[in-house]
């Protein structure tokens, strides 16, 4: 299952203004905005952001796979701990060890890079 997707932007505010009316069309609103980021959610689980527009963390241009990432509901911080431990016994590269951020409330995260770069997330909600 996923639970949100994240895609970068190398200009937010317009990229805000395009996405405010097309995810409008199909019941996502903004829910949360600062700086650097701008999430959605449904108007029906406003509590629950399942899109995120985003500057590069790295300060770079945002392209295909610069700022974009997946990431996975998991059910547990075990899960997140398999899920990080299995992609590094595999030969993904380390983008972020299992633990808590501090943007990240409640959310217990671990984040991976596969063979081509794509960055991938597992996360739990405690």
């Amino acid at each position: 299952m996923i639970g949100y997707v994240m895609v970068g932007s190398n200009n937010i505010k317009k990229a805000m203004d395009f996405y405010d009316a097309v995810l409008a069309q199909i019941g996502l609103i903004k829910k949360d905005i600062n700086e650097e980021f701008v999430g959605y959610s449904s108007d029906k689980k406003p509590s629950q952001i399942e899109f995120y527009l985003t500057k590069p963390f790295d300060e770079k241009p945002a392209t295909h796979g610069n700022g974009t990432m997946v990431a996975f509901l998991a059910e547990s911080r075990e899960a997140v701990h398999k899920f990080h431990q299995t992609a590094l016994d595999k030969g993904g590269m380390d983008e972020g060890a299992p633990g808590f951020r501090s943007t990240g409330g409640n959310m217990y995260l671990a984040y991976i890079r596969d063979f081509d770069g794509n960055k991938i997330c597992a996360y739990s909600i405690d």
